[in-house]
């Protein structure tokens, strides 16, 4: 119970409104930590209330340590602008009956107008790593009186490649703070080298483990010939299957386009002969697509759409893959396999939230097929195989090749090594032999078949030089 943890009664009051009665195993042993003010790195598997888990612990220790006259007292760093939204929100519902004030910073929106609200002093600051070292080179945000620092997602943000950014914004920081460090694991590469540089004796929260199959999502994956075959397949999925909200994941923001512009011709074409799209809920279903190149405004609005069910199929890159909380997610489409095991545990981990039932079904096409054998090897899971009857690919798995029959050993003569002694008296052996008569040159006198003299008339004499007398004195 939050109740029994000493919170604040006005945060007490907040997550009663916000009917959040039993805290999870990771809010459970964090938030007791975090509360003695050690540095903490914690590890918990997708959708188990990481954010919660930071946010009430630094809003008590500032409400408990009233600071009126100071700057920014809590900076919290996320890797997509979608994430900054949401924890920014969570954060201004758990401070709704305090005084406290947050600042959303992220890019694609007016520095300008930024600037107006960093002036209003907010306590905290949440935003992504690039447009907060702008605003830390320009001395717009002042970090001197900083108590508080959070990198959620931290594993993400070292991915996207912020790590410059990161180390930039952490050196502008006091060194006399409380740091949280969150990833959806310990174990990556990058993560181990900078928690070493900005952590002071951590303490290690780990619950679960990104591994761990996701015991209430159903994952399935169907076998899927070339991107034709997969469009077909993603139109009779959609079609067809009962779901509230789906989120279909693309690997690039090309094809997460132009599958969107597919499959809403596919809605507007057969919503007025078979009606089909109906099938999956209520009424008539809206696609959108969702990717980085997008504007903010534009990303705001389809995702605001998406969370009251206007767009009920989006489109997405990984851009949606991380952190994200929507409710009514039902069905999570990879219409491309994830490029790893971590990345393929945040996309399904859209679906089957707060204990509710999901499916995840995975197209895999041939070259497809060794990534998702190393991804099921990884999680220590085995997908089931599904085919849809009509649409069966002609790829069934990779055929095992026969063995190749070994090439009969050529066996080498052996050659016996003649010692040169017993060569030279071989050619001895050769003296006085006789010879055939092909071998017998012009100017050879032959007798018996055997040559016995050489003819030497008709040859020129043979000048000898002429031999030098020792002088007399030798004599």
């Amino acid at each position: 119970m939050f109740a029994a943890m000493n919170l604040n009664e006005r945060l007490l009051k907040a997550l009663e409104k916000m009917a959040l009665i039993e805290p999870t195993p990771v809010q459970n042993a964090m938030i007791e930590l975090a509360m003695t003010g050690r540095d903490v790195q914690a590890s918990a598997e997708t959708g188990s209330g990481k954010t919660a888990a930071y946010l009430l612990p630094i809003l008590h220790q500032m409400l408990q340590r009233a600071e009126p006259n100071t700057a920014t007292r809590a900076l919290i760093l996320l890797p997509t602008r979608e994430l900054s939204q949401q924890v920014e929100k969570h954060c201004r519902d758990l401070a709704a009956f305090t005084q406290m004030q947050s600042c959303l910073i992220v890019g694609g929106t007016s520095y300008k107008e930024q600037q107006a609200l960093i002036r209003k002093n907010p306590e905290l600051i949440i935003g992504t790593p690039g447009r907060i070292r702008e605003h830390v080179e320009k001395k717009s945000i002042e970090l001197k009186d900083l108590e508080f620092l959070v990198l959620d997602e931290a594993d993400r943000m070292l991915d996207m490649g912020f790590r410059d950014e990161v180390i930039t914004i952490i050196r502008a920081c006091p060194p006399k703070r409380q740091t949280y460090l969150l990833s959806a694991t310990l174990e990556h590469e990058g993560i181990g080298r900078i928690a070493t540089e900005i952590l002071k004796e951590p303490a290690i929260v780990a619950i679960g483990t990104h591994r761990e199959k996701h015991s209430n999502i159903e994952q399935q994956i169907i076998l899927a010939d070339d991107p034709k075959h997969k469009n077909q397949l993603t139109n009779y999925l959609i079609a067809n299957s009962e779901f509230d909200k789906a989120l279909v994941f693309t690997n690039t923001r090309d094809h997460a386009q132009q599958l969107s512009d597919f499959l809403q011709s596919q809605r507007d074409r057969q919503s007025k002969t078979e009606n089909i799209w109906v099938k999956a809920g209520k009424g008539k279903m809206k696609v959108a697509c969702l990717h980085g190149e997008m504007s903010q405004d534009d990303r705001k609005r389809v995702m605001h759409w998406f969370r009251i069910g206007v767009v009920r199929v989006l489109v997405a890159t990984d851009l949606a893959a991380r952190g994200l909380d929507v409710k009514g997610v039902d069905l999570v489409l990879n219409y491309e396999m994830a490029r790893s095991g971590d990345e393929h545990v945040h996309r399904i981990g859209r679906t089957g939230r707060a204990g509710e039932s999901g499916l995840a079904i995975s197209l895999i096409a041939p070259q497809e097929w060794n990534l998702m054998s190393s991804i099921e090897r990884y999680l220590s899971v085995q997908f089931e195989h599904r085919t849809i009857q009509g649409m069966e690919a002609r790829f069934q798995g990779p055929t095992k090749k026969p063995a190749k029959k070994s090439a009969k050993k050529i066996v080498k003569p052996k050659v016996k090594v003649v010692p040169k002694a017993e060569q030279r008296h071989s050619f001895k052996k050769n003296i006085g032999k006789r010879r055939k008569p092909s071998e017998v040159k012009p100017g050879h006198v032959v007798a018996d078949s055997k040559v016995v003299a050489q003819d030497t008339s008709g040859m020129a004499p043979l000048k000898r030089k002429p031999v030098k007398k020792p002088p007399d004195s030798l004599l």
